[in-house]
C-alpha cells in the first residue's frame, strides 16, 4: 500500500493538510513528476488511503485529502520513522566496520 517512492510524501503532505489539488501537491512534494503524482495518487487512492473529490466543475477541480484509514496509519508510520532514525547511527557505524573489514 506504501510502497514506491513517492507515496509516503504524498501522505505526509496530506496529513498536515487536509486537502489539496494536484498542482499544489505537485509544488509541495519536491522532484515528483506529474506522471509519477498522478499514478501515485491513483493507486493510493484505489488502497483506500487517499480519497479525492471531483467537484464536478469545468474547468476541472478535484482534489485529494487522506482517508480515515490513512490517518489511522499515520501513527505506524511516524513509529516507523521514529524507529529508523533512533538506529541511524548504529547502521551507519555497522557499515563503516563492513567496509573496513572489507
Amino acid at each position: 500500500m506504501i510502497q514506491g517512492r513517492w507515496k509516503l510524501p504524498i501522505l505526509l503532505r496530506l496529513y498536515a493538510d487536509p486537502s489539496r489539488r494536484t498542482a499544489q501537491l505537485l509544488r509541495d512534494v519536491l522532484g515528483v513528476s506529474q506522471k509519477m503524482l498522478t499514478q501515485h495518487l491513483r493507486e493510493l487512492e484505489q488502497d483506500g488511503l487517499v480519497e479525492r473529490i471531483d467537484f464536478r466543475e469545468k474547468p476541472l477541480r478535484v482534489e485529494y485529502r487522506i482517508s480515515e484509514t490513512g490517518r489511522q496509519l499515520m501513527p505506524v508510520l511516524s513509529a516507523a520513522r521514529a524507529f529508523s532514525q533512533g538506529c541511524l547511527p548504529s547502521l551507519q557505524s555497522a557499515k563503516r566496520s563492513r567496509k573496513m573489514r572489507a
